[in-house]
């Protein structure tokens, strides 16, 4: 390092000084302070070696925006202490005890839909005393999938009478009750059974039937003949993210597949995900 470069520069002074004088304390002092470097090149690499990095967990993003992911490391011998990943220009500092384990979350940036290749991520650390730097290549084989996009403003689908933002149907619109299920992450709130979950400590889900077909969304790739390829798959993405956060039903017809009808966390995730993968 720097600094490790300026403390070598000292003692080849000291060296001289010592060995010039004939001054057998300063001669002393420079050997000590020179076992002391070489112990710190061979400290910075016991930090790296035996470290685990032993899982990736990648979660969804939009195109443009961050990709959230989350390394796994473990310290099965020894504590590492001092390490630093460097992700592009930022960095992040980080230790692991001994026996244990430690989930680092960091962000990259997503450019386009589809699948994101994670690039190499170099790990590093100028433990103990910051004299010397040892490194290594993290090339994970790991991909995570990028939605597309959603257009920001536009219309609603066609037939469904339903404004820029929809509003899930009551009870009173005809729904009929259908039962109960676990709250998921991603679920409208407005459908959230206060009651029954308090009797039974957890969140759960008021589930309908939607008594005609007026209550499910066709969500239709050749109703967008208009328009060109990535601005359909935008719109699309929109439509489906707003089907989902009010509760609808919905159909997502594509040139190769057609994904429903069904409502719900996973219908939401396979069809962008259907999107994010159209050629």
């Amino acid at each position: 390092t720097a600094f490790g470069i300026g403390f070598g520069a000292m003692l080849i002074v000291m060296l001289l000084g010592a060995l010039n004088y004939n001054n057998n304390a300063a001669l002393l002092l420079t050997c000590l302070l020179g076992a002391a470097c070489a112990q710190s090149m061979y400290g910075a690499f016991r930090a790296l070696h035996g470290l685990r990095l032993e899982a990736i967990r990648a979660d969804h993003a939009e195109a443009g925006q961050a990709l959230r992911v989350e390394l796994r490391f473990t310290a099965p011998r020894r504590a590492h202490a001092g390490l630093c990943l460097h992700v592009g220009a930022a960095a992040h500092d980080f230790s692991v005890a001994a026996g244990a384990a430690l989930n680092l979350p960091i962000s990259l940036h997503s450019e386009r839909r589809g699948w994101m290749e994670l690039p190499a991520l170099k790990l590093g650390s100028t433990w103990p005393f910051g004299l010397f730097r040892a490194w290594s290549w993290l090339r994970p084989d790991t991909r995570a999938l990028v939605y597309p996009a959603r257009e920001a403003v536009g219309p609603p689908p066609a037939g469904t009478g339903a404004e820029s933002t929809p509003a899930p149907r009551s009870r009173e619109l005809g729904e009929d009750y259908a039962g109960l299920r676990a709250y998921q992450p991603g679920d409208s709130p407005r459908r959230i059974a206060w009651k029954a979950s308090a009797r039974n400590a957890t969140l759960l889900l008021r589930l309908h039937e939607p008594p005609d077909a007026q209550a499910l969304w066709h969500l239709q790739w050749s109703a967008l003949r208009g328009l060109d390829h990535e601005t359909r798959i935008m719109r699309l993405a929109r439509w489906v993210d707003e089907a989902h956060r009010g509760g609808q039903r919905w159909q997502l017809d594509l040139p190769a597949q057609s994904l429903g009808p069904d409502a719900g966390s996973a219908h939401y995730h396979a069809c962008m995900s259907a999107l994010a993968l159209l050629p």
